[in-house]
């Protein structure tokens, strides 16, 4: 556990270090400090209002405890955020039929957990109640704020290094851009590029430790691993049109929602399918 927090660390680290080295770049010592304040002005706004943003985005309706129709859901919500310690976080269904689910919020007092109806048509109780303990695990260890701070100055070092390159740089006693056109070139091509594999090193870490954080709260290890493989049996064959539009939100699924994207190499957002649920089957032998 210490070494996935850790490394996410360093990765959060890198990539904000990586936002100030393309303010550097473009605009010199005034470049830099520019970057840095537009990053902290990002998370500023990622950390208040991203949860609201997305579930809007995925047309989420919240589910109360009065809803007779996802009761079921919504009481094993709240006996699994119980069996975690956890604040009742906000409960909502997407209408998608692409199996899947996610955690967003700032902090466990401000959480919601979504899930779509297609997975809840696939996946039998006790594996969905495997996925929920998932995304509560993600809660807890406050991954929804990482996913979307690492996500938010990513996609700002891709829009920086594009202004920079035609707006920004240093001058020169005369008044002229000072900015070498070769370097701002592979600036603006390989900052974005980078910010991206940070960005998915992150993601990768995170889902290791939510699987095993999901199977600490539903003391079911095998039910999550079972879940994993439907999902991703299911979710690459079904498109989801929103994620298709909006690919920074899929980090944020218990499964990668892209169809056509579904390699697992150093360019996923995800680990392989095969390997969470290795990992999983060994956890088992433990309850």
């Amino acid at each position: 556990m210490l070494g996935n927090w850790l490394k996410t660390t360093i990765l959060m680290a890198a990539i904000v270090a990586l936002f100030g080295v393309v303010g550097a770049a473009l605009g010199g010592a005034g470049g830099m400090l520019i970057a840095l304040v537009f990053a902290a002005a990002m998370n500023v706004y990622a950390y208040w209002f991203s949860d609201k943003a997305v579930l809007k985005m995925y047309g989420a309706e919240e589910v109360t405890a009065d809803n007779m129709q996802f009761r079921n859901y919504y009481q094993m919500v709240k006996s699994l955020a119980e069996n975690a310690q956890l604040p009742m976080p906000k409960v909502y269904v997407i209408n998608e039929t692409q199996p899947n689910a996610f955690a967003t919020g700032r902090n466990p007092e401000n959480a919601a957990v979504a899930a779509t109806t297609g997975i809840m048509q696939i996946l039998s109780e006790r594996e969905l109640r495997g996925v929920m303990a998932h995304e509560l695990a993600h809660v807890k260890n406050r991954d929804t704020l990482i996913s979307t701070i690492s996500a938010t100055v990513a996609g700002a070092i891709a829009s920086i290094a594009q202004f920079g390159m035609l707006f920004g740089g240093g001058r020169d006693d005369n008044g002229e851009r000072n900015v070498n056109p070769i370097l701002g070139i592979l600036v603006m091509l390989l900052a974005p590029f980078a910010a991206s594999l940070i960005q998915m090193a992150i993601s990768r870490s995170r889902e290791f430790e939510a699987d095993r954080g999901g199977a600490e709260i539903s003391r079911d290890p095998k039910a999550l691993a079972s879940a994993l493989e439907k999902i991703h049996n299911y979710a690459h064959r079904i498109p989801n049109e929103i994620a298709e539009a909006h690919p920074e939100t899929g980090q944020m699924m218990i499964i990668n929602p892209l169809s056509g994207r579904s390699f697992d190499s150093l360019f996923s957002t995800h680990p392989r399918t095969e390997e969470r649920v290795e990992k999983l089957m060994q956890l088992a032998a433990l309850y």
